[in-house]
């Protein structure tokens, strides 16, 4: 039981003949898991969802994407979370370790929310996440797709 974080990447696949590379995939997919009663079917589209990050009780990233992509509030929901926001969150950890400034990304206290203190494991985390995010951000594969964060405890 504890703070669990997730980050998954979201692309709608659609089987409408107007999306003509997106309509093969429609059939690949449905195809693997034996879906093919639904191939004809042209409101059968798809909703691909992976995980691309996944972060254990850091309530320092936790309580960004609650301020930053939730408007502040904490009750397990799946949020959208623009681009632009895995960049300046992204940033923002590079700047936080590069100054040793954990006012930058502070930590907060919540249920089974793991340590409060600036520490080692503190500092690891944030440079994991600047690397976690610069990979999702540059690969070209993900560019058509949607970003969403849940947690929960």
């Amino acid at each position: 039981m504890g703070l669990d974080m997730y980050l998954y990447a979201k692309k709608h696949i659609s089987n409408f003949d107007f999306y003509p590379q997106d309509r093969v995939l429609n059939r690949e997919i449905k195809e693997i898991l034996g879906l093919d009663d639904y191939i004809e079917n042209g409101e059968a589209s798809l909703q691909v969802q992976m995980t691309v990050a996944y972060w254990r009780k850091f309530n320092a990233i936790h309580k960004w994407f609650v301020d930053n992509c939730q408007g502040g509030v904490d009750d397990c929901q799946v949020s959208w979370v623009t681009r632009e926001k895995l960049v300046e969150l992204r940033d923002l950890c590079v700047r936080a370790s590069d100054d040793k400034d954990s006012t930058l990304l502070p930590t907060t206290s919540g249920f089974f929310f793991g340590s409060t203190e600036v520490d080692e494991f503190y500092w690891d985390d944030i440079d994991n996440t600047a690397l976690k995010l610069s990979a999702i951000i540059g690969d070209e594969k993900l560019k058509d797709y949607d970003f969403y964060y849940h947690a929960s405890w």
